[in-house]
This record gives C-alpha cells, sequence and structure tokens, in this order.
C-alpha cells in the first residue's frame, strides 16, 4: 500500500487562517508533500493546537526580503500547486502573485481563497463563514421558523464552500496540466462555493417541494418528520423519514400508526400540530430510550451526539473515524481508499523545523 493517492504532488502553502491551511492539511492527509511558509519570529499563540499543520514540512521566511523571495521562487519552480489565503492584491505586493509565480513555473496551478473572492465590490471587505454563507443564500434555511439562522461553525462557507472547493479546483488543474502542460490560477470564493451547494436545495425549490423560498413550511425545514426533538435530559433526537416507507415504520415503533393526526404525512397545514405532538412524546423519555427503540429500524432516527460521545459511537470506531494519537481527538482524512493506507497523521512540526531541509534541497534545484 503506497501512503497515498496524492503521493508524490508538492504543494507550497503560504501560512494563512482556515480554509488555506485546511486545504493543506487535506493534501497531506492524502500523500502530497506540503511545504509551510510560515512567518518568521515567535510562534503566534493564538490558543490553537496547530492540527492543520500536520502532515506539512514547516520553513520560515520573511517574504518581504528579497532573499527570501528568490528561495521561494526556487521552491515554486519544483512545485506543483501553490496554497495562498490573502486578500486580494497582497501577493502582487509581494511580488509573488501569479503572474511571476508562472513565469518561475509555467506548470504551476497557484490556488487562491478569499471569502469574497478576487474580484466584485465586497472582495476587499473582511468577512468570516456566516457572513459569506449569508449572501450566497446558505444560511436562510439552517434553523428552526422564527429562530436566528445559524450554522456549525466553519463548516459551511470555510471548509464546505471553501476549502474543499480549492481543493477540487487545483486537482482538476492538475489534471488539466497532464493534457496540456499549462498552469491556472484558481479563484476559489467561500460564497461561490456556498452558493454552488445550494444546488440541491434549488432543485427542490424548482420542483415545489419548498413550497416557495419562505422558512418554516418546505420539505427539509418544516415537516415534523425532518425536525430535531429535543429529550428529557436535554439531549437531542433527528428525526429525517421523507420517504412513505421510513415514515410507517416511524409511526410503528412509536405506537402512531392508527392515530388520525398523522394520518398525512405532508399536509402542510397539518405540520405545527403534529410537530407538537412529537416533542410532546419525545420529552417524556431521555435520549437513549429513543436510540434504543428505534436501533437497527429503518425509521431515520439519530442522537446529536458531541464530539466526545462521537468518539465512542460504535459505527465511527468500526470505521476508525476518530483517534487521539497525539493527546487530542483528531479525524482521520476522508475519503478511504481501497488501494492506499490511511495512517496515522504524524506530529505537528515545529516552527521552522524544516529549515535546514529547505537549504539542502534548494541546494539540489
Amino acid at each position: 500500500m503506497m501512503k497515498g493517492p496524492l503521493q508524490g504532488l508538492r504543494i507550497v502553502e503560504i501560512k494563512g487562517i482556515g480554509p488555506a491551511p485546511f486545504c493543506g492539511m487535506h493534501f497531506a492527509d492524502l500523500g502530497a508533500e506540503v511545504i509551510l511558509i510560515e512567518r518568521e519570529g515567535p510562534p503566534f499563540n493564538d490558543g490553537l493546537k496547530g492540527l492543520l499543520k500536520r502532515g506539512k514540512r514547516s520553513v520560515t521566511m520573511d517574504l518581504k526580503d528579497p532573499v527570501c523571495q528568490q528561495k521561494l521562487l526556487k521552491l515554486i519552480k519544483s512545485a506543483d500547486g501553490l496554497i495562498e489565503g490573502m486578500r486580494p492584491g497582497v501577493m502582487e505586493r509581494l511580488g509573488l502573485g501569479p503572474d511571476i509565480c508562472l513565469k518561475e513555473n509555467p506548470k504551476l496551478i497557484y490556488g487562491r481563497i478569499t471569502g469574497w473572492g478576487q474580484e466584485g465590490p465586497l472582495s476587499q471587505t473582511a468577512g468570516h463563514d456566516n457572513n459569506y454563507a449569508s449572501i450566497s443564500s446558505a444560511l436562510f434555511l439552517a434553523s428552526a421558523e422564527g429562530q436566528a439562522p445559524i450554522a456549525p461553525p466553519t463548516l459551511l462557507a470555510d471548509i464546505g464552500g471553501g476549502a474543499h472547493y480549492l481543493m477540487i479546483g487545483m486537482l482538476s488543474a492538475l489534471r488539466q496540466v497532464q493534457e496540456t502542460g499549462k498552469g491556472d490560477v484558481i479563484d476559489a470564493a467561500m460564497v461561490d462555493g456556498s452558493a454552488h451547494m445550494m444546488n440541491l436545495v434549488l432543485d427542490l425549490v424548482g420542483s415545489g417541494a419548498m413550497n416557495g423560498i419562505k422558512r418554516g413550511i418546505g420539505l427539509l425545514d418544516g415537516p415534523h418528520y425532518y425536525h430535531t426533538y429535543v429529550c428529557s435530559d436535554g439531549g437531542y433526537i433527528t428525526f429525517g423519514a421523507l420517504e412513505k416507507q421510513f415514515y410507517v415504520e416511524f409511526l410503528g415503533l412509536m405506537g402512531l400508526q392508527v392515530d388520525p393526526d398523522f394520518n398525512d404525512q405532508h399536509s402542510v397545514v397539518s405540520w405545527p400540530k403534529q410537530k407538537a405532538k412529537l416533542a410532546g412524546l419525545f420529552v417524556t423519555k431521555p435520549r437513549d430510550h429513543w436510540v434504543k427503540l428505534f436501533e437497527g429500524s429503518d425509521a431515520c432516527i439519530a442522537p446529536v451526539l458531541n464530539v466526545e460521545e462521537a468518539v465512542q459511537h460504535p459505527h465511527n470506531v468500526a470505521r476508525n473515524v476518530f483517534f487521539q494519537d497525539h493527546g487530542y481527538v483528531e479525524v482521520r482524512a476522508a475519503p478511504c481508499f481501497q488501494n492506499y493506507d490511511t495512517p496515522t497523521p504524524p506530529d505537528i512540526p515545529e516552527k521552522g523545523g524544516d529549515n535546514e531541509w529547505l537549504e539542502a534541497e534548494l541546494a539540489k534545484l
């Protein structure tokens, strides 16, 4: 078994925050050699373990220093891709923009990730995950009716619409390099990616399944059969029986198969009453009671787990999803490959721990 399907790729990553280092980590998780360029000076104490540095080499440079710039450009000559997450124009002002880097290495894939993109009225303004998801409409349905929309932190725009779209773009361009020998510049905007992820919902909107664009009456945010319920111990249960056969199985296990209130699964006017009745039932027992009742069924019931519980869940254990070899919880690379191992990522590198390696490497180039 090889260590990963991306073994042989060399990616240079300019130190940033959030989506850019996540993308670099994912490349490293899948076997690519990722060389992280960090700022010189003492480490910035941001309270993070540095998990997103795992599997990478760490080199320190002052990117405003012409000598360091020349070293970096020489390294870029040997690279397949570059990742940067600066505001638009910063890399150009450093003399390390796409034109200069592609002149040094015409096959380079220059990956850029920002919230708003390289161009557009908002391109120079600050923002975060929730802002990008807001503008793209991806946040609109992310709560129950009457509550302020909120999505899991960083997952929607930063990672889903950002880091992964940058990786998809870079891998697509790397494939094209094999055919044309010509590099490319990838403009991955988190607002674009999170908007693109809305296409399944937009298909439902177009087909009428979402009952327009109002909250609380659509297929995925209004029904009693697609909802989260609180239990007597304060835990939560998700119920997601969209299909009739799963809904019927749920009613049978709950003893509601002859209850006239649940005769019509898809009656929008009945949903509030049905939701209230189920809420009254679920709150009478603790979460694990319902887990046991529905275990092994197709009723589409699942508990809402915190991280500690997720680590111990039998399904996650069987799939080896989580590990704690470094003293804290991490998640292994995804997806799984039949022909490649998914090894435990190495320890997080010390800042600048590969400076000597870089000097030796540059001497060979």
